[in-house]
């Protein structure tokens, strides 16, 4: 049966997989955002739905500290008699710890904080019922290593100290342990080569859980790094065998901009199918995969998707898919029938460690349109608008402000240091504006509403959000409504294909 991936577009990295009978569920890193680790369900491992987060509340996240691309790393969901564990890092505060539920789709338990370094720590659960604990970390050399410990995943506590039980394969920054047991065997896959464009994923086994390991003979059993094509970053992978015997492997991979080794809507989750041949995996098209692929789906078949969205604010909660930035200011968001009041602060979207008031969607495909109506009084000072944001030092606005007696719409830049008005317009405001981005590969173009018609006011280059101008960063773009210094109502936002 024919697939696509993406499976999950947009800012998903670092999938990790479960299946409870014939239902999948697959998490994901949020980084410096709110809520944190969103759950996805499927059926067929193609089509996903979003229906829970994770994390939740301040306490089990808090991102006082986040900077960018701090706050929660690569989580693991795991399923164990009859309850679910997720295991992350937050590396801004607390370090490794593990949540856990009975209800996927409830609230989660309070962090259970464990005693190992490292990050992307994972659980395994033997035959015996020990629980062992699994992340990377620094050796006393400061050489970066693979450190397995027991505990009692309710509490965090060890009940046997941490060893290290593995130097990876042979590629820089081992990282993202997982251990399956499979006929005999202890399989332990990584991560290596980095999360850019060396990306690869390792597998290595052994018939005691602490080594010695061997390695695959065709080690990288995933990458791209020598494969030139749309498709680049494969790695940080989990596996699962399905109800029917098949086994399957969701990873993280990258759409560069097109003749650019740049990306900037994120690291996307991915599936290929998995077959075992003398006892080690081999994934997709011999450690390679496309964007169209086959294999034996369980579940329905799949249907085609619409990423199209639409929110006029008429539910009693806010949709699942808006995002924040870091912990928000509860006061500063009230939902009302058919609209969202933002109350904007003196915290901008440019605002180092800041609480900005704004609500923001994953940026799904590079060509996409997103319109907002915003409503209410403008006083001086204020901004209010729609952004492609993807950090506080890399994002473009285009706002409504008020100057004296006047008002203007604004389009803004913030690329590193440089933080300027580029384009500005006079407008008569009565009430309402409506605000408009159309995305490519290639370029933001930014539009209000004139006489009925959108009027464009200035562009942004894609290029400029990008991870790799970033430099160290690992989320994505967001589509954010946002208001500074006054409040503002919005009353719908569209988001769809142009």
């Amino acid at each position: 049966m024919k697939y696509k991936n993406p499976i999950i577009p947009g800012f998903n990295p670092d999938p990790s997989i479960c299946r409870v009978g014939e239902d999948f569920y697959l998490v994901t890193s949020t980084f410096e955002f709110f809520p944190g680790v969103p759950i996805y369900h499927s059926k067929n491992l193609v089509s996903w739905e979003l229906i829970n987060y994770c994390l939740t509340t301040d306490s089990q996240l808090p991102l006082e500290d986040a900077e960018a691309s701090g706050g929660i790393y690569a989580p693991t969901i795991r399923y164990h008699d009859g309850i679910f564990f997720m295991t992350t890092t937050n590396v801004s505060t607390g370090g490794n710890f593990i949540v856990h539920t009975k209800d996927i789709y409830g609230k989660w338990s309070e962090p259970a904080y464990v005693d190992q370094g490292g990050i992307d720590p994972s659980l395994f659960w033997d035959d015996d019922g020990e629980c062992y604990f699994v992340s990377n970390g620094l050796d006393e050399n400061g050489r970066i290593a693979i450190f397995l410990c027991t505990l009692n995943p309710f509490t965090g506590e060890k009940s046997t100290p941490t060893r290290l039980i593995s130097y990876g394969c042979g590629g820089r920054y081992p990282e993202a342990p997982h251990i399956y047991k499979i006929n005999g065997y202890y399989y332990l896959m990584l991560a290596e080569g980095g999360t850019e464009y060396g990306h690869m994923e390792t597998m290595q086994r052994s018939k005691n859980i602490y080594g010695p390991y061997e390695k695959c003979p065709h080690n990288p059993i995933l990458s791209h790094r020598d494969n030139p094509g749309p498709i680049q970053a494969t790695g940080h992978a989990d596996i699962v065998e399905d109800q029917n015997g098949n086994w399957w492997l969701v990873c993280l991979a990258i759409r560069p901009i097109k003749n650019m080794q740049l990306h900037h809507i994120g690291r996307e989750s991915f599936l290929a199918p998995v077959i075992w041949k003398d006892g080690w995996p081999v994934v997709g098209n011999n450690g390679t995969i496309d964007f169209e692929m086959e294999g034996p789906l369980p579940g329905p078949a799949p249907q085609p998707v619409s990423r199209d969205f639409c929110d006029n604010f008429d539910n009693d909660k806010i949709n699942l898919k808006w995002s924040f930035l870091r912990n928000p200011r509860r006061e500063n968001y009230l939902l009302e029938k058919g609209r969202v009041i933002l109350k904007g602060g003196s915290d901008d979207l440019s605002t180092p460690l800041g609480h900005p008031t704004m609500i923001a969607l994953r940026q799904e495909e590079f060509d996409v349109e997103a319109t907002v109506q915003l409503e209410g009084e403008i006083k001086c000072g204020q901004r209010s608008g729609l952004s492609a944001f993807y950090s506080n030092e890399y994002h473009y606005d285009i706002f409504i402000t008020k100057e004296q007696d006047s008002y203007k719409v604004c389009l803004r830049k913030r690329v590193a240091d440089i933080d300027v008005i580029v384009a500005t317009q006079r407008i008569d405001y009565t009430g309402y504006i409506r605000f408009k981005l159309v995305a490519n590969d290639e370029w933001y173009t930014f539009y209000y509403e004139k006489d009925g018609e959108f009027t464009e006011l200035g562009k942004g280059a894609t290029s400029l959000l990008s991870t790799e101008v970033n430099g160290r960063s690992f989320t994505g773009t967001f589509l954010g409504v946002f208001s500074e210094n006054g409040d503002i109502a919005v009353s719908s936002v569209a988001v769809k294909k142009p």
